[in-house]
């Protein structure tokens, strides 16, 4: 079964990001996820530009750049010159949903809807088929480490159905409390995109850590 790990640098060593964009590339991992936030739409500052630049500059596998910040569509454009293969916007962060996501692919990116742990994914409905990947938070967003939330694993079927009933080629991300105990699970429930921080960067061997997420 292919699926997609991609570590989150929001958990990297900032003083040593280059090595620690290196240890990716050599590793069996699919993407980067970039997670960038403003300290309004949710309660914690990452990084901006410079940064997403910098891990662009040593990264050789492609940038899934998440964004929990007001008013995306301003930026739209800066996140596609700094790099990102794949623009997640958020369905509580943006007025016109369809206008976004129309805004990204529109720039050459993947467009991305992520939603909440409150969030129906009924509310993707409307715009399923026209998005590149959905983001499940299966922790509430702005820091890594928390608990995952077991809801997710029936949000994933329900998106599922969602995309046989519309013909969605849409990937369904996961994002949040992701490791070693639960990814099989994920999975086998119908995931195809593993986002993974703590796991990963907290890890003694790293390298090691992402292969055994990429074994079922």
């Amino acid at each position: 079964m292919s699926y997609i790990i991609a570590p989150s640098i929001l958990s990297a060593d900032f003083a040593n990001l280059q090595r620690d964009c290196e240890m990716i590339n050599n590793s069996s991992a699919d993407w980067f996820h970039v997670d960038i936030m403003d300290g309004m739409f949710v309660p914690n500052i990452s990084f901006g530009f410079p940064v997403l630049k910098a891990i662009h500059k040593y990264a050789k596998k492609p940038l899934d750049v998440h964004l929990m910040i007001v008013d995306p569509d301003r930026y739209a454009q800066q996140f596609k010159d700094a790099g990102a293969t794949t623009l997640t916007v958020h369905y509580e962060a943006c007025n016109h949903l369809h206008r976004s996501i129309q805004n990204i692919k529109n720039l050459g990116m993947k467009a991305g809807v992520a939603i909440n742990p409150h969030t129906s994914a009924n509310l993707l409905e409307d715009v399923i088929k026209d998005i590149d990947l959905i983001c499940v938070m299966s922790v509430n967003p702005g820091f890594g480490g928390q608990k995952f939330i077991e809801n997710t694993y029936s949000k994933i079927k329900q998106l599922n159905e969602l995309k046989k009933k519309h013909n969605s080629n849409a990937l369904i991300e996961i994002d949040g409390g992701v490791d070693l105990n639960n990814y099989k699970k994920l999975i086998e429930c119908g995931a195809n995109v593993l986002v993974a921080g703590n796991t990963v960067f907290a890890s003694s061997n790293p390298t090691d850590t992402i292969q055994q997420l990429k074994t079922l």
